[in-house]
C-alpha cells in the first residue's frame, strides 16, 4: 500500500509548523491514520505533541542535511510504520536532496507546499532571490501568509509563475482567512481592441496571456520582439517573436515567445528585431503540445534592438 508523503518547504518562521498542525488537527486530515512528522528545523512555533498523540501522530527531529538520507527515512518507516508522512523541510537545505532522493519502499511524494511570509518576501526576493526561488520552483501550492491590504499580490504571483507555471497560489490574511480576490491591475487596458505592449510590460503580458488566453481572443497587440527562426523552419509561414527574460537570476535567463503565422516569414532573419502587430487567437499548436496563444501577423517591420533587451516579470 502506498504511503503518501507531503513536503512542506519555506524559510524558517514562514509558517510550515502551523500549517502542518492546522492540517492534522483542525482539518481532521490525520484522523484514523498513523501519522509521522519529520521536522528538519526548529522554528519559533513548536508542535503540540500531546494533542498530536491523540490522533496517532509522532514527531521526530531530523539531524543535519548530511544525515537526512534514505537510510534515515527507512529507519523512521521501520520504527513508526506510518500511514502518511509530513516532512517539514529545512529552508536552507538544497531542495535537490529530497526531490532526487530514492524514498523508502511505498513512500510516494504526492504533494509539495511552500509557505511564504508575505511581510518579508520582497526583502528575500531582493537580497536572496535564487535561494527564495528554490523554495517555490517545484511546489504544487505556494501559500503567502500574513497578507495585508497593501500586499502586492500581482507582483508576488508573477515572481512565482516565472519559475513555476503550475503552482497554485493562495493568499492568507493575518487572521488566517483566505483572500479570494486574486485580481491584479494590468499596466494596460485589457478592454481595448488594440493593446500596445511596452518593453517594460512584456513579461507581465506574457504570463497573463498564458494564464488567461480567453481575455485576449481576437485582440490586436503590438510589441517589439526578437525573432526565433532557425534554418529548419525552411519555407514554413511561421516564426517565434519574443524576448529574453530573467526568471530567477542572471544565470537563469530564457527566451519566452509565441508562435506567429506570417506569410512572408521566410524573409525574416533569425535573431533580427521586429516591430510586430498581430491578432491573438487561442488554438491548438503542436509547439505548445495543446492549446495556447497563436499570433497572426498583420504588420511586421524590421527595427533596431531596444536599449534594454532583457525583460523581467515584475
Amino acid at each position: 500500500m502506498e504511503i503518501p508523503v507531503y513536503l512542506f518547504t519555506g524559510f524558517m518562521d514562514s509558517g510550515k509548523t502551523s500549517l502542518i498542525m492546522e492540517t492534522l488537527l483542525e482539518n481532521d486530515f490525520g484522523t484514523g491514520n498513523r501519522n509521522l512528522i519529520i521536522a528538519c528545523e526548529d522554528g519559533e512555533t513548536e508542535y503540540d505533541e500531546e494533542k498530536l498523540a491523540e490522533i496517532q501522530t509522532t514527531v521526530v527531529a531530523a539531524g543535519e542535511e548530511e544525515t537526512f538520507t534514505k537510510a534515515y527515512l527507512q529507519a523512521c518507516d521501520t520504527e513508526f510504520k506510518p500511514d502518511q508522512v509530513f516532512i517539514e523541510y529545512n529552508g536552507t537545505w538544497d531542495s535537490a536532496t529530497i526531490l532526487e532522493m530514492d524514498l523508502p519502499k511505498d513512500w510516494v511524494l504526492v504533494q509539495s507546499l511552500a509557505t511564504v511570509d508575505a511581510s518579508t518576501y520582497e526583502m528575500y526576493l531582493n537580497n536572496m532571490r535564487p535561494m527564495m526561488m528554490e523554495q517555490v520552483f517545484h511546489t504544487d501550492v505556494v501559500i503567502f501568509n500574513r497578507c495585508t491590504d497593501d500586499t502586492p499580490k500581482g507582483k508576488f504571483r508573477r515572481s512565482v509563475k516565472a519559475v513555476n507555471r503550475k503552482a497554485q497560489i493562495v493568499y492568507e490574511r493575518e487572521d488566517g482567512t483566505v483572500d479570494q480576490n486574486d485580481m491584479e491591475e494590468l499596466p494596460y487596458d485589457i478592454n481595448q481592441d488594440f493593446i500596445h505592449i511596452t518593453d517594460e510590460d512584456y513579461g507581465i503580458f506574457y504570463l497573463d496571456v498564458q494564464d488567461h488566453p480567453q481575455k485576449y481572443e481576437g485582440k490586436t497587440i503590438r510589441f517589439l520582439g526578437l525573432v526565433y527562426r532557425p534554418d529548419k523552419y525552411g519555407r514554413k509561414p511561421f516564426f517565434v517573436p519574443g524576448r529574453f527574460a530573467m526568471t530567477c537570476c542572471e544565470e537563469d535567463i530564457q527566451f519566452v515567445g509565441f508562435k506567429c503565422k506570417y506569410e512572408n516569414a521566410k524573409e525574416i532573419s533569425h535573431k533580427s528585431w521586429v516591430d510586430l502587430t498581430a491578432e491573438v487567437h487561442y488554438e491548438f499548436a503542436k509547439e505548445y503540445r495543446g492549446k495556447g496563444p497563436v499570433l497572426y501577423a498583420k504588420e511586421v517591420k524590421l527595427t533596431q534592438a531596444p536599449q534594454e533587451e532583457l525583460v523581467y516579470f515584475n
